[in-house]
């Protein structure tokens, strides 16, 4: 093993630089390699059913660029239920994932001179946003791309490991979890959110068909199935839940309306869609909701935690599962009481959030930092 390998290691350890150095090597197979001789590659505990779920955020995105390989696989070696794959399309119709449509927070696209031509700006979901977008790429393209970290003032150490880690299909992250639940003897969940589907659509990229077409070829067919579909659109969970028993959450913003309720010209608004009225409606189509985690327990002016609302509750009441986002260790995210010190991206006391949050009901939480609710969650 290499020198440089340990600088892989931050509280956690991550995959080598030079698993993914080749692509002549399966990368699947080689992160699973090299977790093998881990340290952190330990069997987890056995979860309590009732138990909240630990959703990994976009991977373990809080140690490794999210939406890679690394990420979701320290995700899993961490003893997360579930990881999260956000959706895009190519211009050939594959399934990708990344947080969004535009490559230039996530990729090097912006320093690569054959694809300097492919920036312009367009509408997406409402907003003019300039920048290279998954549509304008074939999928062969993507793959010359290489992640970089998305947030770098919050978590500067990730970007280390910027340019070393491939966009991956969803098929790849299939195969990392089937390949993962084989060598822990667990099951590992699958919880991908369709990004833009009103902008796919409008594009004949339309992502409900390849998406469900990508999992019952690998066994995800029923609502017995290890995974979940998320998207704060409402119109493409009631098509899929016509297409699919597999269950699906409505993800859920604090103010405004989803994109294509605005679209349809519905005055349909996330306020509204969490009363007890517009709660039983999100249940004729789909099993839970995703929440912003302020509207469960709101924020005050100072930006400390205040009471939680009845919302746990009201959902529960409609048959619903609540699952909240998203939980980050980082000063930059938390609750000002639960600060330590001025600098945004050093980690407070998260012990405490998710302790206040799991009092409240929850079924399930999205975290950056998985093996911090595993740890906690065994604590109970």
């Amino acid at each position: 093993m290499s020198k440089s390998l340990s600088a892989w290691i931050l509280g956690v350890t991550l995959l080598p630089l030079s698993v993914f150095a080749s692509p002549a090597l399966d990368n699947v197979q080689a992160a699973i390699d090299w977790a093998q001789q881990q340290p952190s590659a330990k069997q987890p505990q056995t979860r309590d059913t009732k138990a909240p779920l630990v959703i990994a955020h976009r991977g373990a995105s809080g140690y490794a660029p999210e939406h890679t390989l690394a990420a979701y696989a320290l995700a899993a070696l961490q003893g997360a239920d579930y990881i999260e794959p956000d959706l895009v399309m190519t211009r050939d119709g594959q399934l990708v994932a990344r947080h969004d449509n535009e490559l230039g927070l996530t990729t090097d696209v912006a320093q690569r001179p054959e694809f300097a031509d492919r920036k312009r700006t367009q509408s997406v979901d409402g907003r003019s946003l300039e920048g290279w977008f998954s549509e304008d790429f074939t999928l062969a393209e993507l793959k010359t791309l290489r992640a970089i970290e998305r947030i770098p003032q919050q978590r500067p150490g990730n970007t280390r490991f910027d340019g070393q880690f491939e966009i991956p299909t969803l098929q790849e992250v299939i195969d990392l979890v089937k390949r993962l639940e084989a060598l822990q003897q667990r099951t590992i969940g699958l919880y991908p959110e369709t990004k833009h589907p009103t902008h796919f659509q409008q594009l004949d990229l339309a992502m409900e068909k390849p998406l469900l077409a990508v999992l019952e070829r690998n066994g995800y067919d029923s609502a017995d199935a290890p995974v979940f579909i998320q998207s704060f659109e409402v119109d493409n969970l009631k098509i899929l839940s016509k297409l699919t028993p597999i269950r699906l959450v409505q993800l859920l913003w604090i103010e405004g309306q989803p994109y294509d309720q605005q679209v349809l010209g519905s005055d349909l608004g996330y306020q509204q869609m969490i009363t007890p009225e517009g709660l039983q409606s999100i249940a004729s189509y789909a099993a839970g909701i995703g929440p912003e985690k302020g509207m469960i327990i709101p924020r005050d002016a100072a930006g400390n935690l205040t009471v939680p609302t009845s919302l746990v509750r009201d959902a529960h009441a409609a048959g619903l599962k609540v699952h909240p986002y998203t939980f980050r260790a980082e000063n930059a995210f938390l609750p000002t009481s639960l600060r330590s010190g001025d600098v945004p991206s050093n980690r407070g006391d998260i012990d405490a959030e998710l302790r206040a949050f799991l009092a409240t009901g929850i079924d399930g939480l999205f975290i950056d930092q998985p093996d911090i609710a595993v740890r906690l969650r065994q604590q109970r």
